[in-house]
């Protein structure tokens, strides 16, 4: 079993952080890691920016600059902030969570917890719990996650959900990304105009394509559903686990599903289903912890300083010596 396997088993009920209700109005802003957990708990959190009651600022140290301007930003504006991120001084961080493909699902219940609604966190980590018991490693056969993932495999999925889903279209594309190491394609906005129109130039690009609809269709997706029918491989329902619907709990329920069947999807690939070494390198020199080893600048610098001139015509006259020797 890899380990992110063994994480996504022990993760229902592992949130331990803080659980007292913070002042209300609740604002929530989430940057670099901070995104996904925020876009999670949007829907218990509908205002970004508040000017009294308490602020979240959920972030991870290569986003360190933007967040603390959001969070300067509510102080100055009277609000009181709270700073959630997954590393950083104790000057930086109010909440410390884990890092990793799986620290969404420990902001968002703070978040839950944190804006006074407790109850809707124990309600996700009853779905998980269930979820966990389905689709763990042991099951082989009937396993919901390991069919979805089989049923992924070799084809790019299509993401759909309604206007009250938004945020499960990005937490999917991110987790085949990231985890499965896979491209999925969300289909924002208006479903309609885009299944209607996205393959009448070219009739061959629904070739090898597997829309997913994630939650509960609205009279929009089921005409959307009919329409792709026409247009590619196949159309897949997502729905909410059993005794699960549209609402914080039922979506943090299905982006745990999702993790489960990106985690399977990266054995299907033969992929390490754990963060690739270019990610951490990535994230290390947005934080300012090394500059150097991609060969990226440090963001206080120029993009492209004019003393790289010289570097760029070196670089090409080796790779004009390499054409040379072959």
């Amino acid at each position: 079993m890899t380990a992110l396997l063994s994480l996504l088993q022990a993760l229902p009920g592992s949130y331990a952080g803080p659980t007292r209700p913070e002042p209300a109005p609740h604002a929530l802003i989430g940057v670099g890691e901070g995104t996904l957990g925020a876009s999670l708990a949007r829907i218990l959190v509908g205002t970004t920016l508040t000017h009294s009651g308490t602020q979240f600022v959920i972030s991870s140290p290569d986003a360190r600059s933007a967040a603390t301007d959001y969070a300067d930003l509510a102080e100055v504006a009277g609000a009181g902030v709270r700073r959630v991120g997954t590393a950083g001084t104790p000057e930086e961080i109010d909440v410390l969570i884990p890092s990793g493909p799986l620290s969404a699902y420990h902001a968002a219940q703070y978040v839950a917890h944190a804006s006074g609604h407790a109850d809707q966190a124990a309600q996700a980590d009853a779905l998980l719990t269930q979820l966990a018991q389905t689709c763990h490693p042991g099951i082989e056969t009937g396993n919901p996650a390991r069919d979805l993932a089989w049923s992924l495999w070799g084809r790019l999925p299509l993401l759909l959900a309604a206007p009250e889903a938004e945020a499960l279209p990005g937490a999917w594309q991110h987790l085949l990304a990231r985890t499965a190491k896979t491209l999925s394609v969300p289909m924002l906005g208006d479903p309609l105009a885009l299944a209607t129109g996205a393959f009448e130039a070219q009739h061959e690009k629904g070739d090898a394509k597997v829309a997913l609809i994630l939650g509960d269709p609205d009279p929009a997706l089921h005409l959307t559903r009919e329409i792709l029918d026409s247009r590619i491989d196949e159309v897949i329902h997502v729905p909410y686990p059993a005794g699960a619907e549209s609402g914080y709990a039922g979506q943090l329920a299905l982006w745990y599903f999702g993790a489960w069947v990106a985690a399977y999807l990266a054995e299907r690939y033969d992929m390490p289903a754990e963060d690739t070494d270019v990610l951490r390198r990535a994230q290390n020199v947005l934080s300012g912890e090394d500059d150097d080893r991609l060969g990226l600048e440090a963001p206080t610098r120029p993009a492209r300083p004019q003393d790289d001139d010289d570097d760029f015509d070196e670089v090409a006259g080796d790779l004009d010596d390499d054409e040379d020797d072959e």
